[in-house]
């Protein structure tokens, strides 16, 4: 375990999202022990580990998508599973990993998704649905694809789109779950600078579960490394990437230079240790 386990955890401003003793089990494993986590309000948190070691699940268990076996997650200080679903979705929106659209949905359609949790059946739609989703088509360059089925999009395009779907439901907070898989690097950058414009431009608070962590340390603020479902460190990437912390975590021998673009840690891979 790294030193950065023993000091408490600060946050600068209010906490948005809370795991408090959190227990993961699925088809009677445990996925995650025991988890004290705070995520302030503004910030841009990336979670980061080695296969299996609970990323998802965590992401997932944040989102409201699963219960705890043991402890809660709190959102603004509520206990998330006793607050009602159409109040969690007005202020949190969750981008699982790999999503996949109903065959032949426009673009359009799919943003406009988004606006679900604000209508009833009284209101089915409205003049401010209407402007959100064309802002939202606007902010992330896919006005003139709005009419293309999303299944007729490249990679990067179609996680802009869900992107915008995220945007058009007007959240704060976006948990996006490992939203550069299956693309090329260039498409993972344009995916990344979108999430970072969102935190950096609109206050979003963001949580996104990345494997790069060259990737990670570039545009997220905050790390929480993970190793074998328990909190192995939490800090900012130049604190938490330490060659001690890639050897207990990553099995990986490692040495980390300053990215000669940002000045933000970068892992150069020297060998895997076990």
């Amino acid at each position: 375990m790294t030193e950065l386990l023993h000091r408490p955890e600060t946050a600068s401003g209010r906490v948005r999202l809370a795991a408090e003793r959190v227990t993961l089990v699925y088809d009677d494993h445990v996925a995650v022990r025991n988890l004290d986590l705070q995520l302030p309000e503004g910030s841009f948190t990336a979670i980061v580990g080695p296969n299996g070691c609970g990323k998802s699940t965590l992401l997932r268990a944040l989102g409201r998508l699963m219960r705890p076996a043991g402890g809660q997650v709190l959102l603004d200080g509520r206990a998330i599973a006793r607050t009602p679903t159409r109040e969690v979705a007005k202020v949190l929106g969750l981008l699982p990993q790999a999503p996949v659209a109903p065959e032949g949905l426009t673009v359009a359609e799919l943003v406009a998704r988004g606006r679900h949790p604000h209508q009833s059946w009284l209101q089915q739609w409205s003049r401010d649905d209407e402007a959100a989703v064309a802002e939202a088509l606007a902010w992330t360059d896919l006005a003139d694809l709005a009419d293309r089925p999303v299944d007729e999009l490249s990679g990067g395009q179609r996680q802009r789109a869900w992107i915008s779907m995220a945007l058009a439901q007007g959240t704060d907070l976006l948990l996006l779950d490992e939203p550069t898989t299956y693309l090329d690097l260039s498409h993972q950058v344009d995916v990344l600078d979108l999430v970072g414009r969102l935190h950096a431009e609109r206050g979003r608070t963001v949580v996104v579960v990345l494997h790069d962590l060259n990737l990670a340390a570039r545009y997220a603020e905050r790390l929480v490394a993970l190793k074998d479902g328990e909190l192995a460190a939490v800090g900012a990437p130049v604190e938490v990437l330490t060659e001690r912390l890639l050897a207990d975590v990553f099995d990986l021998e490692a040495r980390i230079l300053p990215d000669p673009v940002t000045g933000t840690p970068m892992v150069v891979p020297v060998r895997r240790l076990r």
